[in-house]
């Protein structure tokens, strides 16, 4: 079975919180399948262009953001141990699983480190802090136990 459409930003909270202007759709497409191991998967892809606060001059830029998603369906810690290594597990519990927060997790965890735009935001003028100071020389503490070890003794 496959799945595919838009899902507005607006209604995923935790990317709302991690981005400036909750605007815009996610692009999913997700398929749901058997692996060839046997197990229940979710193979797909979802992006977005996200508006996320440019660490060089603090105005917002936009990102986009991409994930490709390769999940496995399980039930507990126990049976994601023992997924295939391709297999992210999807642990989904006893009850329903929410589609809209397991494609929230996969985009929270594409966001990029850092964000900044592309192009020079900042003037290069500002990377400097001017010439550089020299650090005063200072006496050193020891030198006075220094000077009285090595004076002769009375």
């Amino acid at each position: 079975m496959t799945l595919e459409g838009f899902i507005p930003v607006a209604d995923l909270p935790r990317v709302v919180e991690a981005t400036e202007n909750p605007a815009g759709e996610i692009q999913v497409h997700l398929e749901f399948k058997i692996s060839e191991e046997g197990k229940r998967a979710v193979t797909g892809h979802a992006s977005a262009n996200l508006a996320l606060i440019c660490q060089r001059c603090l105005e917002s830029v936009t990102v986009p953001v991409e994930s490709d998603i390769s999940l496995a369906i399980v039930w507990d810690e126990e049976a994601a141990k023992a997924l295939p290594q391709h297999f992210d597990p999807w642990i989904t519990g006893e009850g329903m699983a929410d589609l809209y927060d397991m494609i929230e997790e996969e985009l929270l965890l594409s966001l990029p480190a850092v964000a900044y735009h592309e192009e020079a935001c900042v003037d290069s003028k500002l990377y400097s802090s001017g010439k550089p100071v020299e650090a005063k020389k200072e006496k050193n503490p020891f030198q006075v136990l220094e000077q009285l070890k090595s004076s002769p003794k009375s």
